[in-house]
């Protein structure tokens, strides 16, 4: 498995649970192991987050680079990176999540993300992983459904300079650093994450729908409390308004 993103460290968790990007992270939708409860997944080498990037990314740039997999390939997003606000609307089969994106703090990403919905990539996809302790996400974006898809194209990392977490966070999940693609997260819970995972947007409608997925629960297939979550969340159409 390549991409079942999230990248764990030592401080993450209080509980000592953490996650590993790629095959690092998990193994989320894998099934290929269950960890015991309280055990820390130990972290990839090499994965160090760059807090060099500035919380306000001023980049008028955007550097798309292509890399496998390339499921649904729709091509690069322009370079140039398209500022005008919007809020993404994930209308899902157990109800709609509105996030505002943050294109100001994170324009290359959001430039990605608005790209990718525009063109339908995310449309009649699934969430195929809910975290219920350590890290409290759902994480959707990978038109695979197995935590090892992407785009066929990464961007670098943006906003991560004092990152946080709290509840209702839509942030990008990755292998290590500069590896973003489609996949992300959102925090249905405060979260204590390291800053390596670029935070784009902000949950304004739906956290009910969060909590509602949460509460159902997951399948514990990569130990206790991360797994598929019990509730199908399937992707019906991302829509983006407000250009």
């Amino acid at each position: 498995m390549r991409r079942n993103w999230l990248v764990a460290t030592a401080v993450a968790v209080a509980i000592g649970f953490g996650l590993a990007g790629g095959t690092e992270a998990a193994n989320a939708s894998s099934g290929t192991s269950s960890t015991p409860s309280g055990t820390l997944i130990p972290l990839t080498v090499g994965h160090r987050a760059n807090l060099s990037v500035a919380r306000a990314n001023t980049a008028t740039t955007c550097s798309y680079t292509n890399v496998i997999p390339t499921d649904r390939y729709k091509g690069l997003p322009p370079s140039t990176p398209d500022s005008s606000p919007f809020t993404a609307l994930m209308i899902t089969t157990q109800g709609v999540i509105g996030f505002q994106a943050e294109t100001t703090a994170a324009p290359c990403t959001t430039n990605s993300f608005r790209f990718l919905a525009d063109h339908g990539y995310y449309d009649l996809t699934h969430c195929h992983r809910l975290t219920l302790q350590g890290i409290y996400v759902l994480q959707c974006g990978d038109p695979t459904g197995t935590g090892s898809g992407g785009p066929g194209y990464q961007f670098n990392d943006e906003n991560l300079s004092g990152a946080t977490y709290p509840a209702g966070t839509v942030a990008m999940a990755n292998a290590g650093p500069n590896t973003n693609g489609s996949q992300y997260f959102i925090c249905w819970k405060a979260s204590p994450l390291p800053p390596l995972y670029t935070p784009f947007g902000k949950v304004t409608s739906g956290m009910d729908v969060l909590q509602k997925i949460a509460t159902a629960g997951d399948d514990q297939q990569n130990g206790p409390g991360d797994g598929y979550p019990n509730l199908y969340v399937g992707i019906v159409h991302m829509a983006v308004l407000g250009r």
